[in-house]
């Protein structure tokens, strides 16, 4: 149960022979309802083999590792289409910090060996949460960060500097020469909307309805998405292939109901 539970975790990628990303397969594969084959076949599904014995495989080992026990891995995983493998690591980052070849599914010592035949299939999250090939995704709003320079302007360096450290995420950079405000370069991916910098503007103001020297709102209009891939596609694929899965069930839901007008 251990091992089944390890390996229907695994994420499994797709990747095209002409292709080097990892993209959606539901034009290479036929949802195994909906085959006509009798139990499984090459349109419906991919198996996956698998035989790692400890006797056979220690004395391969480096003379250090030989007392260790033996990690299997999603590597040692072979596949009956070219195409379809583990998807054993999300980047080379990751692959370089990895102690182990692969995903590790079960440690075996002396006497000890693993063998047995899985089948992949098709599938959608909504069945089960194996099938999702996001591990995250969050989106937030796009911040519009504004400063006014005819307000700015009346203030001295002192508080222009005051501005730019009382922001915990240092959204603001100051120009020593020109004693210009603007926001850092990457202002847009760290602002988290603050009210340190609100609460410091209102201290400096000689009215409390003065405009404010900076203000930074959230945008009514555009916002961040951020999708994290778990490997089995990448990120652009999958927000790719959301919207095309999205644009067939709106025009289905068009053609519904225009023929509900008919009636």
């Amino acid at each position: 149960e251990y091992v089944a539970h390890r390996l229907g975790l695994i994420p499994i990628r797709y990747q095209a022979p002409d292709s080097l990303r990892g993209g959606d397969c539901t034009n290479a594969f036929t949802p195994h309802r909906e085959c006509y084959c009798p139990e499984r076949c090459p349109r419906c599904s991919v198996e996956f083999e698998l035989d790692v014995d400890f006797d056979r495989v220690n004395p391969t080992r480096p003379e250090s590792e030989r007392m260790l026990p033996l990690t299997v891995t999603s590597k040692d995983l072979k596949s009956n289409n070219d195409c379809v493998t583990p998807a054993h690591f999300l980047n080379e980052e990751e692959q370089d910090e990895a102690h182990d070849e692969g995903i590790s599914i079960v440690k075996i010592g002396p006497g000890q060996s693993l063998k047995f035949s899985a089948i992949a299939r098709l599938g959608i999250s909504k069945e089960h949460a194996k099938w999702c090939p996001v591990a995250v995704a969050t989106y937030r709003f796009w911040p519009d960060i504004m400063i006014n320079e005819e307000r700015v302007a009346t203030l001295t360096h002192e508080q222009k500097q005051e501005l730019v450290d009382v922001c915990p995420d240092r959204i603001l950079q100051l120009d020593d020469v020109t004693g210009k405000l603007s926001p850092v370069e990457n202002a847009y991916e760290i602002v988290t909307f603050t009210d340190d910098l609100k609460e410091c503007q209102h201290a400096m103001k000689k009215r409390p309805e003065d405009d404010d020297y900076v203000s930074c709102k959230q945008s009514e209009d555009r916002f961040v998405f951020s999708v994290e891939s778990n490997g089995a596609m990448d990120a652009e694929e999958i927000l790719m292939s959301a919207l095309k899965v999205m644009k067939e069930r709106l025009n289905y839901l068009a053609q519904e109901v225009e023929s509900l007008k008919d009636l």
